[in-house]
């Protein structure tokens, strides 16, 4: 879409923004474009799709409805446009938590401030998020299946085998048994690029597509993070400082949740190598294959859990030799 789309000068002037100035934005992994509308002090965001579905911008009112009220963070909505997809938004600037913590002598401090913000999110009574999708194990495995539709065949050039069947069907009975609770917010995709820093607080974006799921879900989002490299030490830290607050709970099993973070986190690394590649084969968005190599050194260390041994073997075999 280009700057002079008709239905982008359309909505300015029914919203009477068409005097401002209109510049594109770096977007994110989505089909959403994103502008900045500029008129002398005043400053906006706008968001489009075309490809989406507008139930994503009626959600990402709602959610901000009930997280503003919750005293968490998040940009205003001005006005949208649900029939054509807009969504006119405060402008946080430029400053995200991924610039701040890659510059950063003590990332350690900064983490700890973002999972306070997290557990207050997780705080919230899951039933004022009843509107949102389940995180069961129908939507982990369309998910993961990006991994064995678009990485394995179009990156790997790998074709379905029996060994390829085999991981997948093991993958897929390790998710199958996952028992936790699908009780709380996830905002799923819960990084450092998706925190902004403004006047020295922490606002959180882009929740339009979040579920209801685990609580391990986002912390795992956020330590395993694949843009930002961080330390397994530093992984570890944050981890613990998490549990911290978990065993206040008597009842709390430190054990079943290493398991289940370790699962889902699995799952997601995954499943993101799957989106990266679909984005450059589909979209022709090559940036994101760089980002692979480092999801697989997570990936690895992840693996090692026992309840993935015969993952990791058929791994070694069937796609190490091929990534070498």
């Amino acid at each position: 879409m280009n700057l002079n789309s008709s239905k982008i000068n359309s909505f300015l002037k029914k919203k009477n923004f068409q005097k401002y100035k209109l510049s594109p934005l770096k977007g994110d992994a989505s089909f959403r474009k994103y502008y900045r509308l500029k008129n002398l002090n005043k400053s906006f965001i706008l968001s489009h799709t075309d490809k989406e579905k507008n139930l994503n911008i009626k959600t990402y009112e709602k959610i901000s409805t009930i997280l503003r009220k919750k005293k968490i963070l998040v940009p205003k909505v001005f006005c949208s446009d649900f029939k054509k997809g807009f969504n006119l938004i405060q402008d946080l600037g430029n400053k995200n938590f991924l610039n701040i913590i890659n510059k950063s002598k003590n990332k350690f401090f900064i983490y700890k401030k973002i999972i306070f913000l997290l557990f207050r999110i997780q705080k919230i009574n899951s039933k004022s998020f009843n509107f949102l999708p389940v995180y069961n194990f129908k939507l982990l495995k369309i998910e993961l299946d990006l991994f064995f539709d678009w990485y394995l065949p179009g990156v790997l050039k790998i074709k379905k085998n029996k060994q390829i069947t085999k991981l997948r069907e093991v993958l897929l009975s390790v998710l199958k048994d996952l028992n936790c609770k699908n009780n709380t917010f996830v905002h799923r995709d819960f990084h450092v690029s998706n925190l902004m820093n403004k006047s020295n607080q922490i606002f959180l974006i882009d929740f339009q597509d979040a579920v209801k799921g685990h609580i391990a879900y986002d912390l795992a989002s956020l330590i395993d993070d694949v843009r930002i490299k961080t330390s397994f030490d530093l992984k570890k830290k944050i981890f613990n400082f998490y549990l911290t607050f978990l065993r206040k709970n008597k009842k709390f099993n430190i054990s079943e949740f290493n398991k289940i973070f370790i699962i889902l986190t699995v799952q997601r690394l995954f499943k993101i190598i799957g989106i990266f590649s679909r984005l450059s084969i589909r979209d022709n968005k090559k940036k994101y294959l760089k980002l692979i190599p480092y999801t697989w050194s997570i990936l690895r260390e992840r693996l090692k859990h026992p309840i993935f041994n015969e993952a990791r073997m058929i791994i070694r075999r069937e796609i190490d030799p091929l990534l070498k």
